[in-house]
């Protein structure tokens, strides 16, 4: 992997029903170092790119330093095209009329400004051990007795 960036944010979400209990899986890497930071967190009602987005923000979000270098992993082509073809800088200037998720997209963009980062996409279900291990964080989260409402979500499910 490119050693131009500190940080090795792995990402993954799941939603089982899709819309229904969710939950997003991060690992973190700093580069040259065995420091090493996992989160995961369920909700209730929600969806599969909803995590998968939400698993980037709290990536980037956790990072205490503005300016980091981030390589952001991730199988999710609805992130990631989201943001290398341009997609969420055009939705964002015409007030994201009509696409989903806003209030995350909104959240990413503020985070996503503070840092330099670039973004791998991977096969998920692959064998690549750190994706498969976002992958079991994900659905843990997901299957938790104690899971979050995701607020947005289920005001505009209604």
């Amino acid at each position: 992997m490119n050693t131009n960036h500190q940080v090795h944010i792995y990402t993954d979400g799941a939603a089982k029903g899709n819309p229904g209990p969710g939950g997003y899986g991060v690992v973190m890497e700093w580069v040259g170092t065995a420091y090493r930071k996992e989160f995961f967190e369920g909700f209730r009602l929600t969806t599969n790119n909803r995590m998968e987005l939400l698993a980037v923000i709290v990536g980037l979000e956790k990072l205490k330093m503005a300016n980091t270098r981030v390589l952001v992993v991730s199988d999710s082509k609805y992130v990631i095209d989201s943001v290398v073809k341009g997609w969420v800088f055009g939705w964002e200037k015409k007030g994201y009329t009509g696409k989903k998720n806003p209030d995350l997209w909104k959240r990413f963009l503020v985070i996503y400004r503070m840092h330099k980062v670039d973004f791998k996409w991977i096969k998920g279900h692959n064998n690549h051990p750190q994706n498969e291990r976002c992958d079991e964080l994900a659905v843990r989260a997901a299957t938790q007795k104690q899971l979050s409402v995701d607020a947005y979500y289920e005001s505009e499910a209604k």
